[in-house]
């Protein structure tokens, strides 16, 4: 899985394990996304790669705008899946499929808050194996309320932060990174989840919704 999957979320200070050509593929794409979506980008991202106060707003605005469709999409797919497919799993030690929803819903708790500055949720406490103990809880009724959830709590983590606070560079997971670098971390762990749980509906015989539009 990706990199956000190898973070023991039960550590203190978990290690944000991103390769430097990583880091370069996501910059680059950050970068032509701000570009993208605002007309009057500043240079500077440009010229450096380290978001200033304006890029900054306009980063998390288009995060928040992915985590909207990305949220439309998983719970979509929740009420797709009849209750009796929340424990399949393709096969032995593999998430099923109501674990893998409630990872998508703790990554909303934990770690994107975590990832820009703010503050995790208290639904998922600190502790060695407190992560895995809250994906096993995996019911439907369990995965709607936790994707609903987290969602919001994300959402509001992140509009509640003062815009300076996410200028330049930010030591999180053990490193140093941007904004820009962290946003792409946590967008690409949850777009490939989404992947996941499409291929776990295909093999059940579901389509996923908005294929049927």
């Amino acid at each position: 899985m990706a990199a956000i999957d190898s973070i023991d979320f039960d550590q203190e200070s978990p290690v944000y394990p991103c390769s430097t050509t990583q880091t370069r593929t996501r910059v680059g794409l950050a970068i032509l996304v701000v570009v993208a979506a605002a007309t009057a980008a500043p240079v500077s991202i440009l010229a450096q790669g380290v978001p200033n106060r304006d890029d900054a707003i306009e980063i998390r605005k288009q995060f928040l705008a992915d985590l909207d469709t990305l949220s439309s999409k998983f719970t979509a797919l929740a009420n797709a899946f009849p209750d009796d497919k929340y424990s399949w799993r393709p096969g032995p030690g593999v998430r099923s499929v109501g674990e893998v929803f409630l990872h998508v819903a703790s990554e909303y708790y934990v770690y994107v808050p975590l990832s820009y500055g703010a503050n995790r949720s208290p639904v998922i406490p600190k502790g060695q194996g407190e992560l895995a103990k809250f994906e096993k809880g995996s019911t439907k009724a369990e995965v709607l309320k936790h994707l609903a959830a987290g969602r919001e709590y994300a959402a509001t983590a992140l509009k509640g932060l003062d815009p300076n606070s996410l200028v330049g560079t930010k030591h999180v997971f053990g490193g140093d990174y941007t904004i820009v670098q962290l946003s792409f971390n946590d967008t690409d762990d949850l777009h490939e989840h989404l992947g996941q749980l499409i291929a776990y509906a295909r093999m059940n015989g579901i389509a996923p919704p908005w294929s049927t539009k």
